[in-house]
């Protein structure tokens, strides 16, 4: 699929086929958040064919799963060279679709070539352990088997990334996957499985549904579907943990949002403190899971934190999101720019003093061409911080910050930091290790950070939170668990049997 607009019409990837599905001819289109223009067109997927791709990753699972590691991470292989061949390409095509500007568009590609990189790797790599036995005639091992069909339903705020996050692991493992792309980001999913029908993978193992929320249930409540894998709003993916939750033998691995916060103490260096809360409240348009929406800063630096955030905040460049030049750019639709407006006016409901309010640029910052784009600002405001507040509590998912100054020793702000139902994400900024090791050890979030942004996030590393932030870790490491069953596998070297723990292995009969 070419860069450009298209009007073709596209279908779903399933059984190793592109298909228009059994619908009936109802379509959705990819559109431009800053331009508003139709990137193309794509089917809607349905039940129908939801089940269709799970009949298919049904029928190649034992096939696939009889292929050793190195043989099923080959096909990879090819999509990792793909990636990196193509990164200025996809970059573009990531920014165009999502909005975010260039610079992210291309990590985001860099980024799901890093994790093919490391779940094509690591079927080289040793799996399973030796475990030591108390009888010495046993060996004992723990061995991992796929667990069948891995439903993934991805975001569309990492288009290219996440879906590798979730797929690559599960593909090398022997798993096969069926995938609704976001309904956002359909070009990014049509992307990625041409270069899965290139790989020549074979058919069944990987399988694409277009569509909207009704597609992506379907997969997710399917008997068929071992382990779901879920990136996404918090609303949905309780929904999925709670529905799973009740099927014995099925899995959800659920990474959901976050109310994630920085800590600024009286021991900060304020110009890693400032530069960290501005990439943390506003790359991506506020818009990624990991976001600052709250900044909690001593009271000995408040005021000097405050004049030197707000001077950028009402300076950052917005605009086109293609340009080098740009910051931010637009919001992904104008249903989420609604959204953003109803948080800042429950901010300014709740008491807070707005610093920086540019929700509503003026029309010389919307550059040309693109006046039907999602176009929103900063909107920065201070207020006494009060467990009963909704505005810090509540996840915006835009560029929608709170300043909270505080009192005393970093106990006081970690009862801040933690005084919300999410923990995904967060930072603090400090020279002094022991209130780095204070915000290690009890801050309540998944991922920590320490005179750095609270967002970035490097393959190898577990992502996921606590709380209402996810119940599982859908990358890495930590997403084999999720894919895979564990077999603890004893096995006897002796003419005889021996029993653990003391246990006779004596037969008796009643002759005896």
């Amino acid at each position: 699929m070419s860069q450009q607009a298209s009007e073709q019409e596209y279908g779903h990837y399933i059984g190793g086929e592109w298909t228009d599905g059994d619908g009936d001819g109802d379509t959705f289109d990819s559109r431009n958040p800053a331009t508003g223009e139709t990137l193309a067109t794509f089917q809607r997927g349905t039940v129908g064919d939801v089940d269709a791709a799970l009949e298919a990753a049904e029928d190649a699972f034992d096939e696939w799963r009889s292929l050793s590691y190195i043989d099923r991470a080959e096909y990879l292989w090819d999509i990792y060279h793909e990636l990196r061949e193509r990164h200025e390409e996809l970059g573009e095509i990531v920014t165009k679709e999502c909005g975010k500007e260039i610079s992210e568009g291309k990590a985001d590609v860099t980024e799901a070539w890093h994790m093919v990189e490391w779940a094509a790797g690591n079927a080289r790599h040793p799996h399973g352990d030796v475990v030591p036995s108390e009888v010495g005639a046993k060996d004992a091992y723990m061995r991992r088997k796929p667990r069948g069909v891995i439903g993934c339903i991805t975001p569309w705020n990492f288009p290219v990334a996440i879906p590798f996050w979730h797929m690559a692991i599960a593909l090398v493992e022997g798993n096969t996957v069926v995938w609704k792309p976001a309904e956002q980001t359909p070009w990014c999913g049509q992307t990625i499985a041409e270069m899965m029908d290139d790989a020549g993978i074979p058919e069944g193992v990987f399988n694409m549904v277009q569509g909207f929320g009704d597609a992506g249930a379907a997969i997710t409540d399917d008997e068929r579907v071992d382990t779901v894998l879920f990136t996404g709003s918090a609303e949905v993916g309780h929904e999925i943990s709670g529905k799973v939750g009740g099927e014995p033998g099925k899995l959800a691995a659920c990474e959901m949002g976050g109310k994630n916060g920085i800590i600024v103490t009286e021991d900060a260096d304020l110009d890693i403190a400032v530069h960290s809360a501005i990439m943390s409240s506003f790359k991506t348009t506020g818009q990624r899971c990991v976001s600052s929406e709250r900044l909690i800063v001593h009271t000995d630096v408040y005021d000097e934190f405050k004049e030197r955030y707000v001077d950028i905040a009402e300076d950052i460049a917005v605009g086109d999101p293609l340009e080098d030049d740009t910051f931010m750019g637009p919001a992904i639709e104008a249903d989420h720019v609604e959204k953003i407006r109803k948080h800042n006016e429950l901010a300014e409901q709740e008491g807070a003093e707005v610093l920086v309010d540019r929700f509503e640029l003026g029309a010389e910052e919307i550059p040309d061409g693109h006046e039907d784009g999602h176009w929103v600002g900063p909107f920065v405001y201070e207020i006494e911080y009060d467990t009963d507040l909704r505005c810090l509590k509540e996840e915006c998912f835009g560029p929608h910050v709170a300043l909270v100054e505080y009192e005393g020793e970093i106990d006081r702000a970690l009862e801040i930091h933690n005084d919300t139902p999410y923990g995904l994400a967060g930072a603090i900024i400090s020279e002094d290790y022991r209130q780095l090791n204070a915000f290690r050890d009890r801050a309540d979030l998944g991922l920590a950070y320490a005179n750095l942004p609270c967002i970035g996030a490097e393959v190898q590393l577990p992502f996921g939170g606590v709380k209402k932030s996810g119940n599982g870790y859908p990358s890495a490491r930590e997403a084999i668990e999720a894919v895979t069953e564990r077999t603890a596998w004893t096995l006897n070297n002796s003419k005889e049997i021996e029993m653990a723990q003391g246990l006779s292995a004596d037969i008796t009969t009643s002759e005896d």
